[in-house]
């Protein structure tokens, strides 16, 4: 049975593209930093969908913890196929009250922990005989920037080469993609005012907010789309077009 694991998968887009895999035949690891029950409750659905599901908690900023999350799911499903690097956290603060420690973890988290897991897996990916690849969730501002948090779109940016980079690095035995998706319904941007949420929507041709379904549909193609790696594919409702 092919196997994926994907960080930051008890919620949002990284719990949408867990299911997507798991409908798709993919026995899956769900990792989560500090939401326990809602990661178990994910692995569950997993399991409804007649796919096999391991729990890892682990904070994969951190390289132990990252080398950690691969070997469980490595032992618990015999290998790693592939890796969808879903990890993040958001602050909006402007730059001069920005902290430099919250730069600092937010680069760690969003960046970092996609190289962690990556370095990690690697050598698993590189026996799989399943077409093996990552994904990794960049965002649109990696193109546009951001005016409150300079810090979350320049770590998305950083993804996009990262991505870049690790696709030269890893051909031709695995593939390395990115997904930038544009403004997502996720608890994550529940905070939104409604004067916010009118201005978003308005610049979106669309004329509505994505899903989380709409980006586990990207990372189902770009895992199985063979002759595509090194590539963003932006997923926002043609919100880049403005």
């Amino acid at each position: 049975m092919p196997t994926a694991v994907v960080t930051g998968s008890s919620r949002g887009i990284g719990r949408g593209i867990a299911l997507r895999f798991a409908e798709d035949g993919y026995d899956v690891a769900v990792n989560y930093h500090t939401s326990e029950a809602a990661a178990e409750s994910v692995a569950a659905e997993i399991r409804d969908r007649g796919q096999e599901a391991v729990v890892v908690g682990a904070d994969v900023s951190d390289p132990e913890a990252a080398a950690r999350l691969i070997e469980t799911a490595a032992d618990a499903f015999d290998g790693v196929d592939h890796v969808v690097n879903n990890a993040g956290i958001d602050q909006h603060v402007y730059t001069e009250n920005l902290d430099p420690a919250d730069f600092d973890r937010v680069m760690d988290v969003n960046v970092n922990s996609a190289f962690n897991v990556t370095k990690a897996a690697l050598p698993h990916l590189r026996d799989s005989a399943d077409d093996p690849s990552v994904t990794n969730v960049s965002s649109i501002l990696a193109h546009t920037g951001a005016p409150i948090e300079c810090h979350y779109a320049a770590s998305k940016g950083a993804l996009v080469s990262l991505t870049r980079s690790h696709a030269a690095d890893f051909a031709p035995e695995v593939r390395v993609n990115a997904i930038a998706p544009g403004h997502v319904e996720t608890d994550m941007t529940g905070d939104r005012t409604p004067e916010e949420e009118r201005e978003q929507l308005e610049a979106i041709p669309v004329d509505r907010f994505g899903r989380p379904e709409d980006i586990a549909e990207a990372a189902a193609y770009l895992r199985d789309a063979g002759f595509v790696t090194g590539e963003t594919l932006n997923v926002n409702g043609g919100e880049l077009m403005n």
